[in-house]
């Protein structure tokens, strides 16, 4: 059963939505990013993706404060990512309630420091963010691109213990033109025992149900629901 995730994206303090990662194409959607993680609790949802952009654009942590007003007035389960490029960042991140982090620039630049934040809170609590633009993996809020590509990069930390992965393709994050589904798929091939979290251009509950038909382990979905394209009670999967 694929497991649905929303996200909320936090700058200044407010629920928004970029465009492929354009900070000039902004939607503010809520100024209460703690209001609309209560309402996703009360429509049944167990887990949350949180990204703080202003951190992930000055390259450290930002919106503790959002984040802990989440976990304190949720039970969500909280996977947090945007900046995290040190020690501190990750204890912050964790100390304000985060159950999980995403990490994917630091997987890029450090590879021993990721290595060391894997063996140290376990791939449970780790979860490798690869933001792919053609084919190449993108760093510190998709400003950069590397030239990691995104197989190679993956078998890496596959066999350094990795067990979680966020793929989100760049190109279609935002657009509501359909996930890419072949990446996905092909990533499963690879390495059928990840828990793969397909991120960026789910447009509709049919987006949802074809993912789950090819065995994608989770979803995150932002853009789409907050412009009434999800309807989660009219999700044709097992659990729902």
């Amino acid at each position: 059963m694929i497991e649905l995730i929303p996200a909320i994206d936090i700058i200044n303090g407010q629920c928004v939505r970029l465009t492929q990662g354009d900070y000039d194409a902004k939607t503010v959607y809520s100024t209460d990013p703690t209001e609309v993680a209560v309402g996703f609790e009360r429509m049944g949802m167990k887990r949350l993706h949180v990204v703080d952009l202003d951190g992930a654009k000055s390259r450290h942590i930002v919106n503790t404060e959002v984040l802990r007003s989440i976990t304190s007035h949720t039970n969500l389960k909280v996977d947090f990512g945007g900046g995290l490029k040190t020690d501190a960042d990750i204890e912050e991140a964790f100390d304000s309630g985060a159950s999980m982090v995403t990490v994917g620039s630091v997987a890029v630049t450090s590879p021993t420091l990721f290595a060391e934040w894997l063996s140290k809170y376990g791939p449970d609590r780790i979860i490798l963010g690869a933001d792919v633009r053609n084919g190449m993996v993108s760093i510190n809020g998709w400003k950069e691109d590397s030239t990691a590509q995104l197989l190679p990069f993956l078998r890496y930390y596959v066999e350094q213990g990795v067990r979680n992965v966020l793929c989100t393709d760049i190109s279609r994050d935002g657009m509501l033109g359909g996930p890419a589904m072949d990446l996905y798929s092909s990533v499963m091939r690879e390495y059928p025992s990840l828990h793969l979290i397909a991120s960026g251009g789910v447009s509709s509950n049919a987006d949802i149900e074809e993912l789950e038909r090819r065995g994608i382990p989770a979803v995150v979905f932002g853009k789409a629901w907050y412009e009434g394209k999800i309807d989660i009670s009219k999700l044709s999967l097992p659990w729902v």
